[in-house]
């Protein structure tokens, strides 16, 4: 299937995604833990697709995802966060992700949002 990252501060919730992930036949290339280091594995490797959480230490996932789809605009990047995506909008204007994930989420739930962001 397709190649992934994932961008999560939380060990516990990248271990979720991954494993939902490969059950759902992805290759995991990258997990990292804030938006920095994202960037620099985005450019590294060019993932097909990013779960990005957005409230992390150092860079967030807002800043994240900007900067990524200024660098690549079809960067297809999932947002998978707690936070509403309504409050996400307000909050930033709106983000340039393809996608969007409250959690928590069913294994199928973000199976099916990466299968219609590739």
């Amino acid at each position: 299937m397709a190649r992934g990252m994932i961008v999560d501060d939380s060990k516990f919730m990248r271990r979720i995604i991954r494993e939902c992930l490969e059950y759902g036949g992805h290759e995991i290339v990258a997990e990292v833990d804030n938006g920095q280091d994202a960037l620099v594995k985005y450019r590294e490797l060019k993932p097909d697709f990013v779960t990005m959480d957005v409230t992390m230490w150092g860079k967030d996932g807002l800043k994240a995802v900007s900067e990524i789809t200024d660098i690549d605009p079809d960067a297809r990047i999932v947002v998978v966060s707690a936070l509403s995506e309504k409050t996400l909008k307000m909050d930033d204007g709106g983000i340039r992700a393809r996608a969007f994930v409250q959690k928590p989420f069913e294994k199928e739930e973000l199976l099916e949002v990466i299968k219609k962001v590739l």
